[in-house]
């Protein structure tokens, strides 16, 4: 890579620093408002991260490269988009608004490049790290791409990040697993502005930091100070103007910016320093000591072309550069800056310091100079150098509906789970090779056992198997690059950062993955938040909790899921299924994994029971055009298991999941008292919903007829539901003929039983279900 001219890197900054802030001033201070209501944006932020960018963009960066922006530095990105012919300029006004630039990098929603999306603190930072392990992961499997097939060639995996995400959990999650530390391609640039929104943050961190980095075994690298002062640093006194300087309370060194440039020296003398010192700063003119003191490592932007140039790339790496809030606007260093807004005449002075103008705020790099003309060639040259090949249609793969086997002995659905994993490396080799797993070091627990046996553990690099000769072993645990099991620490929220990239492989490079992760159901609200932001970030994957609900009745009430039921009817991009039966199960699982890794695709939960379930219950028909419709019926959402008119029924049961066996007890009791009841059983109370909510919709081409299948219209009847889980998530079906209504499930801790003793102290037993509906018949 030929040498930057940094007089044009400085005329680049300069104009990325100017459009940044006029992207957000176009969002608030020209856009008509009339709604009370602030659009907001971040100029601050976005300011203090600039020259990074800058260095990496116009410079550093190959089209092989994936970069995660701040949050707060989406104009940023937006800006350098711009300049390089990645972004018209129509969508320069439109920060914030419907259609327009999304108020933080949105890799499905903003109209540019975006490589990942962030906005989720900490998570969007870590995104690299997964897709850096996913890339790896795709080529071992598939090959380097070279005369097609295979991901593409990869390069590095940069996340900028604000130094206060650094107190997010998620991001020391991610750093300390285990196969981070040979990640020689990840890079991570930490903007130390030393502000997050509220103050400035107190005290000096940089060395616990550092420390923690190390001992994960990363490389660090600080950039404190720029070369204009460290020229100062080896004058005479230079080394106490440093030590001064360094020991200095980050909020002191934030008010010295604040001052007058007059005040500069006496500040950095305050009472102890030396005649040396002294010395040193009354022989630096007051403009030139202002500069200095700012003139830290992060926006030396000779420096940063240096650092990123030079980085051993047989370890991730992280590097501290230090930069000042706002640097370059009139809010610089201010403590409240976060949030605030340039004025009209400050807006002016900026663009008159950046060779710009607010009535013409979009204008390009003129002619009138040599630097400005070197600067529009600078763009073209790199906006070639980034330009990236449309990215190829990943590879159809043919999901069977079923894999045709019977299903004859009682079974739980989580052993159903392992069962069609194993079988469809036989079954169905080519679906079967786009399958990765992943677990937090619960694979054996959640029945990945036959499926690992089969296919191998995978890792970056072959690993022997010391228990390879142990004939009492059961589970294989043999590493390799060809395996297709990712196992992870105890930690969901890396799971789910891993199944997010591993299920974004078919856009980013065109390989698809069906990624399936297990973990304990009741654990799914402590990964909610960076599984719903993957999701929203185009990740598609299938996502597996089991054992769940009171039926792990012996765990007790810390391994019992309660609420993750209506967590997967609630959550966007993903349909959340719980089959009570065997082959349910199979026909749903084998219809989620068809409809992951594809555009348009969607993710899948299911929520799944360690309990054995009679699969003849299911009355699976045994004609081939009844049992298709069956099947139909069950990838819908639901069935009806009785087989009476249903004008006759004076009561319905509705059940889903494992309480299914006491839904159908429940039915006989009730004829044996001389009531008829419906039964129907819901495979995916999400997809009924989504027909209850689509009824009468004009759009004739939109959702599913289930409901009225499952709850005919014309014949209203009193409902009782019945799930393993909180009551609420099955109470919308009161509404889809007026019907009264009895809602069954858990609403309160369990605690350590048997499963009748469970089902009998949360009201889902038999008798209490076919009492419920006793009660609503008033009998």
């Amino acid at each position: 890579m030929t040498e930057p001219d940094l007089e044009v890197l400085r005329a680049v900054s300069r104009r990325v620093l100017w459009l940044s802030a006029a992207i957000v001033d176009a969002a608030n201070r020209q856009r008509p408002n009339d709604t009370g209501v602030k659009v907001g944006g971040h100029q601050a932020s976005s300011a203090s991260m600039v020259d990074v960018c800058v260095a990496l963009w116009f410079h550093e960066l190959t089209a092989a490269d994936r970069v995660s922006v701040k949050p707060h530095a989406s104009p940023v990105l937006h800006a350098m988009n711009y300049l390089l012919g990645d972004l018209d300029a129509k969508h320069l006004p439109t920060l914030r608004e419907k259609g327009g630039l999304q108020a933080y990098p949105s890799r499905s929603k903003d109209p540019d490049t975006v490589d990942f999306s962030t906005g989720s603190v900490g998570i969007g930072a870590t995104a690299t790290l997964w897709a850096a392990i996913a890339h790896r992961y795709v080529r071992s499997q598939f090959g380097a791409g070279e005369g097609g097939g295979g991901a593409a060639a990869g390069g590095r995996f940069v996340s900028l990040l604000g130094d206060a995400e650094l107190d997010e959990g998620a991001i020391w999650e991610a750093v300390a697993d285990s196969q981070v530390a040979g990640l020689g391609e990840l890079l991570w640039v930490v903007d130390m502005n030393r502000q997050s929104l509220d103050r400035v943050v107190p005290d000096i961190q940089i060395e616990r930091l550092q420390a923690m980095f190390s001992a994960a075994g990363w490389q660090v690298v600080t950039l404190k100070w720029g070369r204009l002062i460290s020229a100062l640093f080896e004058r005479p006194g230079g080394a106490e103007l440093r030590e001064r300087l360094e020991a200095m309370p980050n909020e002191e060194y934030q008010r010295m910016l604040r001052a007058d440039s007059v005040e500069i020296a006496e500040r950095i003398m305050g009472e102890s320093g030396s005649e040396d010192l002294q010395a040193l700063l009354q022989s630096v003119p007051t403009a030139h000591l202002a500069a200095a003191v700012r003139d830290l490592g992060g926006h030396d932007l000779g420096l940063l072309v240096d650092t990123f140039g030079s980085i051993d790339d047989h370890r991730p790496t992280v590097v501290f550069a230090y930069t000042v809030k706002g640097r370059g606007l009139p809010t610089e260093g201010h403590p409240n800056n976060h949030s605030a807004l340039l004025t009209e005449p400050q807006m002016r002075a900026l663009a008159d310091a950046c060779g710009t103008s607010l009535s013409d705020p979009w204008a390009g790099f003129g002619d009138d100079d040599e630097t400005a003309k070197a600067a529009a060639e600078l763009c073209v040259r790199r906006a070639e150098a980034l330009r990236r090949p449309p990215v190829a249609g990943a590879e159809r793969v043919a999901v069977p509906l079923e894999l045709g086997h019977p299903h004859r002995k009682p079974i739980s659905t989580q052993a159903v789970l392992g069962r069609l994993l194993a079988d469809l490396t036989r079954d169905a080799p080519d679906t079967a090779a786009r399958v990765v797993t992943c677990s937090p070091d619960v694979a054996s627990s959640t029945n990945l056992g036959g499926w690992i046996n089969k296919t191998g553990v995978w890792a970056s690099s072959e690993r022997r198997d010391w228990f390879a000769d142990d004939a009492e072993r059961v589970l294989r645990w043999s590493e390799a690059q060809g395996g297709q099991h990712i196992e992870l620490g105890i930690a969901e929220v890396n799971l789910v950062g891993l199944l997010a990239e591993l299920g974004a492989t078919w856009s980013r490079w065109g390989e698809r993955l069906i990624p399936i992760a297990t973990l304990y159901d009741p654990f799914l609200a402590r990964a909610l938040e960076p599984w719903s932001f993957g999701i929203y970030a185009g990740g598609q994957s299938i996502l597996v909790g089991t054992p769940s609900g009171v039926t792990l009745s012996s765990e007790g009430g810390a391994h019992q899921s309660v609420s993750t039921p209506s967590i997967g009817l609630e959550q966007p991009g993903c349909v959340a299924w719980e089959p009570a039966f065997a082959q349910d199960l199979e026909w749903c699982f084998l219809h989620a994994m068809d409809s992951v890794g594809v555009p348009g695709g969607t993710s899948a939960y299911f929520r799944l029971s360690t309990r054995p379930v009679e699969p003849a219950l299911a009355r699976v028909p045994e004609d081939p055009a009844l049992r298709e419709r069956r099947r139909r019926q069950a990838v819908a959402g639901g069935y009806r298991l009785t087989d009476h008119d249903p004008a006759d029924e004076q009561v319905v049961l509705v059940g889903a999941g494992a309480v299914m066996p006491e839904v159908l007890a429940a039915a006989e009791s009730l004829a044996a008292q001389g009531v008829t009841a419906g039964v129907v059983c819901l495979t995916s109370a999400d997809l009924v919903f989504r027909s209850f909510q689509q009824r009468g919709d004009r759009d004739a081409g939109v959702g599913s007829g289930v409901l009225d299948l499952l709850l005919p219209p014309q014949h209203p009847a009193p409902l009782v539901t019945v799930l393993d889980g909180h009551p609420h998530t099955l109470a919308f079906l009161a509404g889809a003929r007026g019907d009264r209504i009895r809602c069954l499930g858990v609403t309160e801790f369990g605690q350590s039983s048997s499963l009748t003793d469970a089902y009998a102290h949360h009201g889902l037993d038999a008798g209490a279900v076919a009492g419920a509906a006793l009660d609503l018949l008033g009998r």
